[in-house]
């Protein structure tokens, strides 16, 4: 007495179809791919230039503010300096020297933050997981 199973509908699906036909689903299924993480890609990038945009518009904003309040209290200082026993000339130099201590500080940590940027972490993770994807796994040998 015989006690064969009946195949499943998914393996007499496997049975029936042919090696071109499934590379063909191999390929169109990474061509999706593909195009997922390209459209991925794509969406990172404008949420990400989008809020650059926008805080390099803020930012831009708050410099010249700022540039005027720093402008009009340097002159404040140089002339409460001069006006004292050191003088106008002295009095303008303490005061470039004083900016050029504070351009040095916020150009390091200008030069810190430029370096955290991380661009595209998720497009990257999962572009990294593909490779993986295609190797046949050990239990499938």
């Amino acid at each position: 007495m015989s006690t064969e199973i009946p195949p499943t509908p998914a393996q007499a699906k496997a049975e029936s179809t042919s090696l071109g036909d499934l590379l063909g689903q191999v390929t169109q299924d990474m061509s999706t791919l593909m195009r997922q993480e390209v459209e991925l890609a794509k969406v990172e990038l404008k949420q990400s230039g989008t809020r650059a945009g926008k805080g390099a518009g803020l930012l831009g904003g708050a410099a010249v503010a700022g540039y005027f309040v720093l402008l009009f209290l340097s002159v404040a200082l140089w002339y409460a300096l001069g006006t004292t026993a050191i003088g106008f000339g002295w009095s303008a130099v303490i005061v470039a020297v004083l900016w050029a201590i504070v351009a040095a500080i916020l150009a390091s940590r200008g030069r810190k933050e430029l370096k955290k940027i991380k661009g595209m972490p998720q497009t990257s993770e999962t572009l990294q997981e593909i490779p993986q994807t295609m190797k046949p796994s050990e239990e499938t040998r």
